[in-house]
């Protein structure tokens, strides 16, 4: 893929692995636009990331919101030759509490959202454009984390979109994978209510689980999009790389 100009969307890219992520590629030259969906998030990245990235407020549960968002991408950029389908939620949430509302938001924002996005996007997309899914190992056997069923659910559902999608735009080359965080320290670890010493006692025993003995940072999942949105992996397609820190190899 060959452009004068590289530029890349970035969905759920205020904070953590998005925001990580583009940093990375406006440092390589990229136009960038991210979203977020709560105004606190998104007005501290209109503050802190340099101002020509485009900083978008949308709620990916909703069709108007989306088809907004790309309207201004359009108008900013007119074409796109990236695409980080980043934005997602985690609760966690036992089995015996799962309610009808809590199922649709996340199925709402993980599933449809990201369907709905690339749905979207997709006349924006240079042919030899690339798509990455955020997806996360909880969601790809044989991992799995208690509580963590519907997002799960709706992550699984992502992943299971990555070939399909791979093989429906391969006669334009346009590029489908996704990338699988393991534990990565990101901003997330203070939106499960505790407080900062038990999310750091908690981080720290996770953290002796991994073969490499500790979280991984956003930057490196970042490095694994640039990557996989590079002309380094042109002929990579309808893959899931993990990067987990070899989670899951011991037995």
């Amino acid at each position: 893929m060959t452009t004068s100009t590289p530029s890349a969307l970035i969905t759920g890219g205020t904070s953590g692995i998005g925001r990580a992520t583009a940093e990375l590629l406006h440092q390589r030259g990229y136009r960038v636009a991210v979203t977020g969906q709560g105004a606190t998030s998104t007005a501290r990245a209109r503050a802190e990331l340099p101002e020509d990235v485009l900083v978008l407020q949308s709620d990916s549960r909703s069709s108007d919101d989306t088809a907004r968002m790309i309207e201004e991408v359009r108008d900013r950029f007119g074409q796109l030759t990236t695409l980080f389908v980043n934005a997602g939620v985690s609760r966690a949430t036992p089995l015996g509490s799962v309610d009808e509302r809590t199922w649709d938001d996340v199925l709402g924002i993980n599933t449809k959202g990201a369907f709905f996005t690339v749905q979207g996007a997709l006349p924006l997309l240079v042919d030899g454009a690339a798509i990455v899914f955020t997806i996360g190992i909880g969601a790809t056997p044989p991992y799995g984390i208690a509580g963590g069923s519907v997002a799960a659910a709706s992550r699984g559902a992502r992943l299971a979109m990555v070939p399909t999608l791979a093989l429906e735009l391969a006669a334009r080359r346009i590029r489908v994978n996704a990338v699988s965080p393991g534990a990565i320290d990101t901003p997330i670890w203070s939106k499960f209510g505790m407080s900062t010493e038990a999310a750091d006692a908690q981080k720290r025993a996770l953290a002796s689980l991994i073969p490499l003995g500790r979280l991984g940072d956003a930057s490196e999942i970042a490095e694994t999009v640039a990557f996989l949105a590079s002309d380094g992996a042109a002929y990579l397609t309808g893959q899931n790389i993990v990067v987990a820190g070899g989670s899951g190899l011991a037995l």
